[in-house]
């Protein structure tokens, strides 16, 4: 896989980090990548793919924290290589700094050029890992603050008490010490939880499913080896073999229908008491990938009332119940909803007395959006 030029942008075009390896792209990418991420209008879509072509110009992008990753390639090379490579680039850039925006980009500006020539040479990838890009790079990074830090992804929604799940594993180097050199002997673990659910009219459940990770960020020293214990009842597969040829035991406790492992995992014992066995590498790597259908109780309950009250004109109730315990907090709740192609403006009503929320309709892809700042047993 050979890649011409890596470029990061901020989410107002500005180029933050540039790499032109092999000098065969026309200069000013950045700005027609940027022109055409902005102002996209083809295809009828609103938002422009992660990959596309302009002028014999292949441009592959992915979006991490507000901040655009981006490489160009004038050949043909396999789309899901090069969106995995930037991913990973994105990975090992905040294992090193810890927290990963526009402000340590350019305070770490050094480092981040130092790593990018080292993972890519003359366009071509030569390692992605974290563990062995230590020996060679020797700039230290510049801690900066996580305090203003936005949430990174969907799933850290809930908060337990008045702990921010998942915490503060993600803003911390995997190579930069404690004040007076002292190395910290840590390890953290999030599992992270995407649902997707599919509800009739009517509010029955019609389709759900759960893809989910087990995160693991390790400052530990010395290769010590973690067993990683899961629940006992975990079952693999439905009445049949799975893709790691075990069977399920029986009907009850928690069934995935699949799942894999990070290279460094052990499955010895896994089979007898769902033990993992692991060398943790440095930075943060997924220990285990899963998927399951199983029937479960979704967080959230969804019912809409669609009534039409003209010839152009709808009514639309959205009610969302909250189905987790009370003393479980829901933050930045976003509800979407498409809208025809020829709707022309929207107003909205809230519930009285709705505290923290704001609604709004997207007019350039036609999106109504009802955004609620935190949800706990709410009924709305």
């Amino acid at each position: 896989m050979m890649i011409s030029q890596f470029f990061v942008l901020s989410q107002r075009g500005d180029n933050i980090v540039f790499r032109d390896y092999r000098a065969e792209v026309p200069k000013g990418s950045t700005e027609t990548f940027f022109r055409k991420v902005k102002f996209w209008k083809e295809d009828g879509n609103a938002e422009a793919p992660p990959i596309f072509n302009v002028d014999g110009v292949n441009y592959f992008h992915v979006k991490v924290v507000g901040l655009y990753f981006v490489a160009t390639t004038r050949v043909n090379v396999s789309p899901s290589l090069v969106l995995e490579l930037l991913q990973r680039i994105a990975r090992v850039i905040k294992d090193y700094l810890g927290v990963l925006n526009e402000d340590s980009f350019r305070k770490n500006f050094v480092l981040v050029y130092e790593l990018l020539d080292e993972v890519i040479d003359f366009g071509y990838v030569q390692t992605t890992s974290t563990e062995v890009l230590k020996s060679y790079i020797f700039n230290e990074p510049i801690v900066v603050s996580p305090a203003r830090l936005q949430p990174i992804d969907p799933a850290a929604i809930f908060t337990q008490g008045a702990k921010r799940m998942p915490g503060t594993a993600v803003t911390k180097s995997v190579v930069a010490n404690d004040p007076g050199g002292r190395r910290r002997e840590e390890i953290f673990v999030d599992i992270i939880e995407k649902i997707s659910v599919t509800f009739s009219s009517s509010g029955y459940i019609l389709t759900s499913e759960i893809d989910g990770t087990i995160q693991m960020k390790s400052y530990l020293s010395g290769n010590p080896e973690i067993r990683l214990a899961l629940n006992e009842d975990l079952n693999i597969g439905r009445g049949g073999r799975s893709v790691y040829d075990y069977r399920s035991s029986s009907g009850s406790g928690v069934i995935l229908d699949d799942c894999n492992f990070h290279e460094s995992v052990r499955l010895d014992s896994f089979d007898s008491d769902r033990t993992l066995s692991l060398v943790p590498p440095d930075g943060e790597f997924p220990v285990m990938n899963y998927r399951m259908t199983q029937e479960f109780k979704p967080p959230f309950h969804v019912n809409t009332l669609i009534e039409e009250a003209g010839r152009l004109k709808a009514e639309v109730i959205i009610k969302i119940r909250a189905e987790f315990p009370s003393d479980i907090i829901a933050n930045t709740i976003t509800v979407q909803m498409p809208l025809p192609n020829y709707t022309s403006r929207a107003s909205f009503e809230l519930e009285p007395g709705a505290a923290g929320q704001r609604t709004d309709f997207k007019e350039s892809n036609k999106m109504l959006e009802w955004n609620l700042k935190k949800a706990n047993c709410w009924r709305g």
